[in-house]
C-alpha cells in the first residue's frame, strides 16, 4: 500500500474520532443540552432585625431670617448669594448718618445733664438750688445716658449681622431699598444643613400591632436607633443617622405620629424640602428565614419563591411575607428551612425543568463545590487512575 495514501486514510479517521468526541462532550444527559445554572439560597431560620421604611422630607437643622432692625436705605450687601456665612458676619449696610447725627445729638445732651448736675452739687449745699431741682437734674442725667444707648443700639443696627452660621440664600432686596418702614423687612434667609433633620410620620395602628406583638413575646424590642436614608434614586445614604424623638400624641386629623431623625451631612449632599425614605429598626424576629426581595414574586394566587429540589427540578412554592429586614423579606408562612431558593435566574428557570442550582455563600459569593482528598500513594484507587501502558504499535509492511 502507498505510504502516502495510507497517511491520509489515518488523518481522516483521527479526524472523525475527535469529532464524535466532541459532539458526546457538548451534549448532556439523555443527548440534550447541559442543565442551565441558577443561584440559589438555603434557607435557614436565624435572628432577624425589623425595620420600617416610611415617607419623610428632609428639614434644616436651623433656619433665621435676616431682618432689618432700623428703617433706611441699603447702601451695600456684603455676601455672596449661596455661600457659607459666619455668625456675626455682616450682611447689609444701611444708610448711618441719619443714626450717626442721632447718637452725637445724645452724646451733647448727656455732656450738658451731667455739666448742670455737677454745678448743682456746691449749690444745694449752701441752699442756692432746693432740692427738688437737684433731683430733677439727677433725673435728666439718667434720661440722657438712655437716649444715648438707644441711639448706640440703632447706629450699630446699620450693620445688619447674620444671627447664626450656615449657607445664605439669594438677597430679598438689593442696593438703594428702602428697608425697615413699617416693620422688619425680610432681607434673607440662613440655612444650617449639617446636621440635618429628616421628619416622617408612622400610623398609630401599625405602632399599636407592635406594642402588642412585642408584649406577646413574638416580637423582642431593639436596642439600637440607628436609622438609615433611602435616597430618591433608591441609593443608601452612606452616612446613618438616629432617631431623635416620636410624640407621644396621635394627630387626630391623620391619625398618625410624628417622628424625627437628624442625619449628618458633611458634604451639603442632603437639601432641606426634599423627598426620601427613613428606615429604622422596630423589632427583633427570633427564628425568622430571610429571603432577598427579588426571589419573592407575585401572582394571580399571592405571592411565592421558585425552590429547586434535590432532583434539580423547578417548582413553586407560595408565600406570606410578615414584614421588612433592611432590604429583605421576612417569610412568614411557607418555608421552614433547608429548601434551595432561587434568586438570580428566575427567567431562565420554569417549572418542571431542571437546573444546575449554585449555593450563594456570604455577600452572594458562589460557594466552591468541595474537592475530595487525595487517596495516600500506593493505593488501589491511585493505581487505577494511572493508565496502562499501551504496546507498542507492529509496523505496518507495505
Amino acid at each position: 500500500m502507498n505510504k502516502k495514501l495510507l497517511g491520509t486514510l489515518l488523518l481522516s479517521a483521527l479526524l472523525t474520532a475527535c469529532g464524535e468526541g466532541d459532539k458526546k462532550g457538548m451534549a448532556g444527559p439523555g443527548g440534550g443540552q447541559p442543565p442551565v445554572e441558577v443561584d440559589v439560597i438555603v434557607a435557614a431560620p436565624a435572628s432577624a432585625t425589623v425595620t420600617k421604611e416610611l415617607p419623610g422630607r428632609l428639614q434644616a437643622y436651623r433656619t433665621a431670617q435676616v431682618r432689618a432692625r432700623v428703617e433706611g436705605i441699603v447702601e451695600k450687601r456684603l455676601f455672596a448669594e449661596g455661600s457659607d456665612v459666619k455668625a456675626g458676619a455682616t450682611l447689609f449696610r444701611i444708610d448711618p448718618r441719619h443714626y450717626q447725627a442721632t447718637f452725637d445729638s445724645a452724646t451733647a445732651d448727656l455732656a450738658i445733664a451731667k455739666t448742670t448736675l455737677e454745678r448743682y452739687k456746691p449749690l444745694l449745699a449752701i441752699k442756692a438750688v432746693s432740692k427738688q431741682e437737684f433731683d430733677l437734674a439727677e433725673a435728666k442725667v439718667k434720661q440722657a445716658e438712655v437716649a444715648l444707648t438707644r441711639a448706640r443700639i440703632d447706629l450699630e443696627n446699620v450693620s445688619v449681622p447674620a444671627p447664626i452660621s450656615g449657607r445664605i440664600g439669594r438677597a430679598l432686596v438689593t442696593e438703594g431699598a428702602l428697608v425697615g418702614k413699617g416693620d422688619a423687612t425680610h432681607l434673607a434667609t440662613i440655612e444650617q444643613l449639617d446636621p440635618i433633620y429628616a421628619n416622617f410620620t408612622q400610623p398609630g395602628s401599625d405602632l399599636l400591632r407592635l406594642r402588642q406583638a412585642i408584649k406577646a413575646g413574638k416580637l423582642k424590642e431593639v436596642d439600637s436607633a440607628k436609622v438609615e436614608l433611602i435616597l430618591e434614586d433608591g441609593s443608601v445614604y452612606p452616612h446613618p443617622g438616629k432617631l431623635l424623638f416620636a410624640d407621644q400624641a396621635v394627630d387626630p386629623a391623620t391619625g398618625s405620629i410624628s417622628l424625627r431623625a437628624q442625619f449628618p451631612n458633611p458634604q451639603r449632599e442632603l437639601l432641606p424640602g426634599s423627598f426620601v425614605r427613613v428606615r429604622f429598626p422596630e423589632a427583633v424576629a427570633d427564628q425568622s428565614i430571610v429571603v432577598p426581595q427579588r426571589a419573592v414574586q407575585a401572582g394571580p394566587q399571592g405571592q411565592f419563591v421558585m425552590l429547586v429540589d434535590a432532583e434539580g427540578k423547578v417548582g413553586p412554592r407560595p408565600v406570606k411575607t410578615g414584614g421588612m429586614s433592611g432590604g429583605n423579606f421576612i417569610i412568614a408562612e411557607g418555608l421552614k428551612g433547608g429548601e434551595q431558593i432561587i434568586v438570580n435566574g428566575l427567567q431562565k428557570a420554569r417549572p418542571g425543568s431542571v437546573v444546575k442550582p449554585v449555593v450563594l455563600g456570604a455577600g452572594g459569593v458562589p460557594q466552591a463545590p468541595a474537592v475530595p482528598p487525595a487517596p495516600p500513594p500506593g493505593t488501589p484507587a491511585q493505581n487505577a487512575a494511572v493508565p496502562a501502558e499501551k504496546p507498542a504499535a507492529t509496523p505496518v509492511k507495505e
